[in-house]
């Protein structure tokens, strides 16, 4: 999944009007942060295999560290202490933070087939919705298109920069979507880490520059 999770950090932003929805992003994104650079390290592998479903060409061998569910908790908790000591944070805001972590694996859970492990070296397990494109596009637009909805709702823009730099992230999002969905398979390994560490990296300073331009209702 990939719009999904940026979904649920877009409809977060109502529960957690202070925090910033670049934390939110990292936050349901963690796991997808984390993987590329322990990809890049040689710990977690990957490999293209165009046909492996119907929706993505890539093989995940092996990624206990940043997508077992047992990490992602640990993550998630320590996601939202470091968060905590930096801002005032209450309980809720503390267990929104953590719960998004987790959700990761949830949603990865409903789209991959079985390769997202409870646990490093545990077992496996995945629905697999990722073998019918036209159910992951319906259910995945339906998130992003929520998930903005609530967004929209719950903010309002400050200035220009609030508009557009947030239009513009969100049509980015999109875009980028479609390109993994109708465009080749990545050429090589190395550039999915290279493009998934800068990728991210811009994700979240553009999220954050858009959203401190814009005020919670």
């Amino acid at each position: 999944m990939f719009i999904g999770h940026f979904a649920l950090g877009l409809a977060a932003k109502r529960a957690t009007p202070r925090v910033s929805l670049a934390v939110l992003f990292g936050a349901a994104q963690l796991a997808d942060l984390v993987w590329p650079v322990l990809v890049g390290l040689d710990v977690e592998h990957v490999r293209i295999d165009p046909g492996n479903t119907a929706f993505t060409p890539l093989d995940f061998i092996s990624y206990p560290y940043s997508h077992s569910l047992l990490l992602l908790a640990i993550w998630g908790v320590a996601f939202a202490a470091a968060h905590g000591l930096g801002a005032n944070q209450d309980r809720r805001t503390f267990g929104i933070l953590a719960a998004l972590v987790v959700s990761h694996w949830v949603l990865d859970y409903v789209t991959h087939r079985p390769d997202m492990p409870l646990y490093p070296g545990g077992p496996k397990g995945g629905l697999g919705l990722w073998n019918s494109v036209a159910a992951t596009l319906v259910v995945e637009v339906a998130m992003y298109a929520a998930g903005l909805w609530i967004y929209l709702r719950a903010t309002r823009p400050r200035d220009a920069v609030g508009r557009w730099a947030f239009g513009a992230l969100a049509l980015f999002l999109a875009v980028i979507y479609a390109v993994n969905v109708a465009g080749p398979p990545p050429p090589s390994v190395t550039a999915i880490w290279i493009v998934g560490i800068a990728g991210g990296a811009i994700l979240i300073a553009w999220s954050w520059w858009a959203d401190r331009h814009r005020d919670v209702y």
